[in-house]
Parts: C-alpha cells; structure tokens; sequence
C-alpha cells in the first residue's frame, strides 16, 4: 500500500468562475464506451466473466438509451424553482417516476439472458415474475440505499433500467437545464451519491468532477476537500504498492481517504489512461476497497453494479 497527501486550497485549480461546472455524458456513447473498457479491463483479470458481464449488461443499457420514448420532464417553471434554490429537478426523491424505465428494465433482461451464466438467469427469472408494484418497491429502496430492504443480486439489473431512465431525462433536458447543489457531494441533475470522481484532461486539465452514479452527470469539486464531508484536513490518496490492482494501468485509479470523516471514494486519472470510466474501473480494482475496508474507511458512495460486499465478487 502507499499514500501521498493532497496539497493545500488554491493550490491546485484555478478559480470557479473560469471552471465548467456539469458536464453531462455523450447519449450515443456512454455505456457502448463503458462496456469497451470493461472488455478492456476483463483481459487477463481474475473476475473476468463478471466484468464480460457487465460488459454485454452496458450494451444492453445503450440500446434502451437509444430506444427510449419520450416521458414527462420538469417544465420551465420547475427548472427555474430549482436554479434559484440550488435543488436538483430530477431528484430521486421527488421527481414521481414514469413506468417507462419499466419497460426498459424489460428490453434490457430480454437482451442480456444470452450472456446470463446460470445464476444470472435464476435472478432474471426472480425479476421477470415480480409485478409492476413491487418493482416500484425495490426501486424505491435502491434509490434511498435502504439495501436491507433489496434482493442485492436483482439490484444491479434493476438499477441499469434506473440508470438508463434517469440518462434519458439528464440528457433531454441538457446543461443549462443544471445548477449548482446546494449539497455539494450530491448530483445537481437528480441527487445521487458519487460512485467516483475522474481528474480530466484537455480544457480541464487537472479538475476533479464527481461522476453521479445514477444519471452519469459529472459535476466539479475542487481537490483540496473530501468529496463527502468536505473537510479540507487529512485527505490522502492510497494504491496497492507497484500497481498491481488490475486496472488501476500506472495509478490510473486510487482511493482518495478521508481522516475527519473516515470515508473514501476512487478517484481516476484521465493523464494516467485517457480511456477510464468511473464505474468500469471500480468494478476492476476491487482489491483497493478490501484494503481500505482493512485500514477502517468505509465507501462514501455506492456503484449500482455492485450490491454486495467487494470479498462475494473476486
């Protein structure tokens, strides 16, 4: 394991004023890319067929994205409300659902039963039996992280029809439709707890955005503060020593650790591997989460592709 310590405010990003604050994913390409670097990621891996998996999963979700019908959307009125009181308009909270991600939760389980290795399709066949109420119900529990009350192997499939929902409505409605949160470590666009944050390369060389992990909106936070508490005192950065968590290419990824709150949450280098996703490489280097769950540091926020404890999928 190593460590190094974040420098001090003001000395790494320039002012906010100059600085993008939400970036929303290309439509066309979000989980098509995903699931090329999970591809990318499989080789030679441990957790191969679970990554392949995920994989074919993510393509899945690109052809309901590509597919979706048109749903209700926040109005004028609405996004103005929420602009003048920092509040996210699509909040999972309170934005009432359309049953439309229904019917994407079911393209995506027809799609991806060929690539299902056996338990996979005793869960497809447990979600395809559940009525609209209930899955409205475990909906419900995955988007306020009541996990006790989910059925945690349904949940990743479950959420890539949320996930595909909610990057339908972000996208539609486009950047300006965004402001910034009042709760800085949660989404703008829908509210939703980071699943990583990606340093950025080219015009935003070197800014840290927390990447939401359910609508894809990546957001800016400066470095020198825990993207959770927002402490500016004792952060610090860990990888495994030589690199040797498969997919973290060079310290492509590391955990960016908290003292004062006790948190972590990954952080990926795009100078490192301009190629780096924040979930598909959180799916790949899940020996760091044992290691921080070793040192005392429990995850700040959740990746909806993994339900369970990181030691039930290596």
């Amino acid at each position: 394991m190593s460590s190094t310590t974040i420098l001090q405010p003001g000395e790494i990003e320039r002012p906010a004023g100059d600085i993008p604050y939400i970036y929303l994913p290309t439509r066309s390409a979000v989980y098509h890319d995903r699931a090329a670097r999970l591809r990318t990621l499989a080789q030679g891996h441990s957790m191969r067929d679970f990554l392949l998996f995920m994989a074919a999963l993510c393509e899945t979700q690109q052809d309901a994205l590509n597919n979706f019908p048109a749903v209700p959307l926040p109005d004028a009125s609405r996004l103005n409300q929420c602009r003048e009181h920092g509040m996210p308009p699509l909040s999972v909270q309170s934005w009432p659902r359309d049953p439309a991600w229904q019917q994407a939760l079911t393209t995506i389980l027809a799609r991806v039963k060929q690539h299902a290795p056996p338990a996979s399709q005793a869960t497809i066949a447990r979600i395809e039996k559940m009525d609209s109420a209930a899955l409205e119900k475990l909906a419900d529990a995955l988007l306020r992280s009541d996990y006790e009350q989910v059925d945690l192997a349904t949940a990743p499939l479950v959420a890539s029809a949320l996930q595909v929902y909610w990057t339908h409505m972000s996208t539609s409605l486009g950047v300006h439709a965004f402001s910034r949160n009042g709760v800085g470590n949660l989404c703008p666009a829908c509210a939703s707890p980071p699943v990583a944050s990606v340093v950025r390369i080219g015009g935003e060389q070197g800014l840290r955005y927390l990447c939401c992990s359910l609508c894809e909106t990546q957001w800016h936070m400066v470095r020198a503060k825990c993207s959770n508490c927002e402490s500016t005192k004792d952060i610090g950065y860990y990888s495994i020593k030589g690199g040797s968590v498969k997919g973290s290419f060079g310290g492509a990824v590391k955990a960016e650790s908290c003292d004062e709150c006790g948190s972590y949450l990954k952080i990926v280098y795009m100078d490192k591997d301009p190629h780096v996703d924040p979930v598909a490489d959180d799916l790949a280097t899940l020996a760091l989460d044992l290691m921080m769950d070793e040192n005392g540091k429990s995850r700040s926020g959740p990746n909806l592709f993994l339900m369970t404890a990181p030691e039930a999928a290596i």
